[in-house]
């Protein structure tokens, strides 16, 4: 029977790995560690802190999971990175574990890292979302599912970005991106809807009809944000609608960034 641990990598043995587990050489696994079957380690990869990592997840050589944060008030405590099943995580990929004992960086299902991406402290991926290369994710940022993200930007600390959201590269994101919005540019801009994303989610002809109304409203008319939300809540009842409303109100309160403006005049630009 071949071997699914190279003999040069260097596993704690209180690690918890799935019988099924590869692990590459020169790889290093510390003990607090849990990896799920079919997981697949690449060369070289680290994996420390208390790191939980799901079934069938790709880590390829370099990458760096569970380290201590690069935070300032880290102060040792015991805190982890929980990751869900089916992730790819190319090269050079850090995620680094949360601060405060018992909070945990946290990536769902589904996900695509590609090489160099930073994860820092805190965040939370949902599911199916696509960070392309050399992306810079502070602290505390919340990416909803099925998001896209491209490569060479950075993204601020206690950003969220919304689901079927599309962020251009090189941009420079510092405020709260809206569900199903298209952004680019540095100052960055809410451009368009991510058509390309929606349509390939399956959205119905009715429902992207709905949704280009929405953005219209939001990011076309002269209506205050108050006036632009009433008239959102006239369009109808549908899911996306309600969560694209729901959104934007939470990106109002306390502690939260606020909103990418359009480009012109519109509800949304009022600072």
């Amino acid at each position: 029977m071949k071997t699914l641990i190279h003999p040069t990598a260097v596993i704690h043995p209180k690690a918890e790995l799935h019988h099924t587990v590869q692990v590459g050489a020169y790889a290093v696994i510390g003990g607090h560690v849990k990896v799920g079957p079919e997981t697949t380690i690449g060369a070289h990869v680290v994996l420390d802190g208390l790191t939980e990592i799901g079934a069938r997840n790709q880590i390829f050589p370099g990458a760096a999971i569970g380290l201590e944060p690069q935070d300032r008030k880290y102060n040792g405590e015991p805190s982890g990175v929980k990751i869900g099943d089916d992730n790819r995580i190319r090269e050079y990929v850090t995620i680094n574990r949360a601060t405060g004992a018992g909070e945990a960086t946290v990536i769902g299902n589904g996900n695509l890292l590609m090489a160099y991406v930073h994860v820092a402290h805190n965040c939370v991926i949902e599911d199916y979302v696509t960070i392309a290369n050399s992306t810079a994710i502070a602290g505390h940022v919340y990416i909803e599912s099925r998001a896209g993200i491209s490569g060479v930007l950075g993204i601020h600390q206690f950003v969220h970005i919304g689901g079927l959201a599309y962020v251009g590269g090189m941009a420079r994101i510092e405020r709260d991106v809206p569900p199903y919005m298209l952004v680019e540019g540095n100052p960055s801009r809410i451009r368009t809807l991510n058509l390309v994303g929606l349509k390939r989610s399956g959205l119905d002809t009715t429902e992207l009809q709905i949704l280009k109304k929405a953005f219209r409203i939001l990011y076309r008319s002269n209506l205050t944000f108050k006036e632009a939300l009433e008239e959102l809540e006239l369009l109808g009842n549908t899911e996306r609608l309600q969560h694209l409303r729901r959104f934007l109100l939470l990106s109002q309160m306390p502690g939260r960034r606020g909103l990418i403006p359009g480009k012109g005049k519109a509800a949304v630009n009022e600072e």
